[in-house]
């Protein structure tokens, strides 16, 4: 049956960072997820981790300025050497707090400078590939729609999976958010039986506003069925803004609470 993981960056917004820990175990996750764990230290972090019940299974590597808009650095070919030392940062914290993987977001690039950012993030995924898989943990790419970040590099499924053929690692695969991608190509369940093996995280949010599942047009219950018919093991982050607060959205997470559990 399918499991999940909480986003605390999203969910429980209501509350501070921390107090989402505990938020997210009375609710019955199990296992969370974040953008960043690098505004507090690794044992702060893993405090709130141990004394709730919790596993971390996703955060992201460094990604520039984001309070200004930056949304990654992996495609600027004038910050690879920032890069590369957010990558030994996010295998500081991820060895600290037990997280077996981490996302790249490539970032937002402009039209004309499309084939450096390209070859750029192929140099630095592979980069990053390979010291992750030395750490053992494993490196994903995500990618994000262009209405909600215009101009993001890796925007479709078939982008994202042609680079990490470039990349050539066993150590790299796509994380799949089905909200990202029904904006951009929709065609979801295809896309997951044709690269099932492919794909190292799922994520979630309904279409439209990026609510819980069960607010818009995206039908999640069949979703669920066809993934663990595929016999899916891997989490589902639960990547939404609540359309009120995350408690009270919670009611398409009964039927799936009880089989919510860590591996």
């Amino acid at each position: 049956m399918p499991k999940f993981s909480a986003n605390l960056t999203m969910m429980f917004n209501e509350l501070p960072f921390l107090e989402r820990f505990d938020a997210a175990a009375a609710a019955g996750f199990h296992a969370v997820e974040f953008l960043f764990p690098y505004d507090y230290p690794a044992q702060t972090l893993r405090d709130q981790l141990d004394g709730h019940g919790l596993e971390l299974v996703l955060h992201n590597l460094p990604a520039g300025d984001w309070a200004a808009g930056e949304r990654g650095i992996a495609c600027d070919p004038a910050r690879i050497d920032e890069f590369r030392q957010g990558v030994a940062r996010a295998i500081d914290y991820a060895k600290a707090l037990d997280c077996p993987r981490v996302n790249c977001l490539a970032g937002i690039v402009a039209e004309d400078r499309r084939d450096i950012a390209r070859r750029t993030l192929i140099e630095n995924l592979r980069y990053a590939a390979g010291q992750l898989e030395d750490a053992g943990i494993l490196l994903l790419l995500e990618p994000v729609n262009t209405r909600d970040i215009p101009g993001f590099f890796v925007n479709r499924s078939s982008r994202a999976l042609e680079i990490i053929d470039a990349v050539g690692s066993d150590n790299l695969k796509l994380q799949f958010d089905l909200y990202h991608a029904q904006v951009m190509e929709g065609d979801l369940t295809h896309t997951i039986e044709a690269h099932f093996d492919r794909i190292g995280h799922l994520q979630l949010a309904d279409n439209p506003g990026r609510h819980e599942p069960g607010t818009g047009e995206i039908n999640y219950p069949y979703l669920f069925r066809r993934l663990d018919e595929l016999d899916y093991q891997g989490w589902i982050g639960c990547e939404y803004k609540p359309r009120t607060t995350t408690t009270e959205g919670l009611g398409w997470f009964a039927p799936w609470r009880s089989d919510a559990v860590a591996p």
